[in-house]
């Protein structure tokens, strides 16, 4: 999944990770105009579509 920030042009993605131990989902936010990157990574879901609403506002 991948959205634009309407005004900053951020490029916000989550990517679901598979583990032999289980999931993690990657959260990446970038500006590619200034080639600025961040990326979190969080144990469930719910966290990384929180932290994903939370970057859109």
């Amino acid at each position: 999944m991948e959205e634009r920030h309407p005004v900053k042009k951020w490029e916000i993605s989550i990517m679901e990770l598979q583990y032999p131990f289980g999931k993690k989902y990657k959260v990446t936010r970038r500006l590619p105009e200034l080639l600025v990157a961040e990326t979190k990574i969080v144990a469930t879901k719910e966290e990384a579509r929180k932290l994903f609403e939370e970057w859109l506002k």
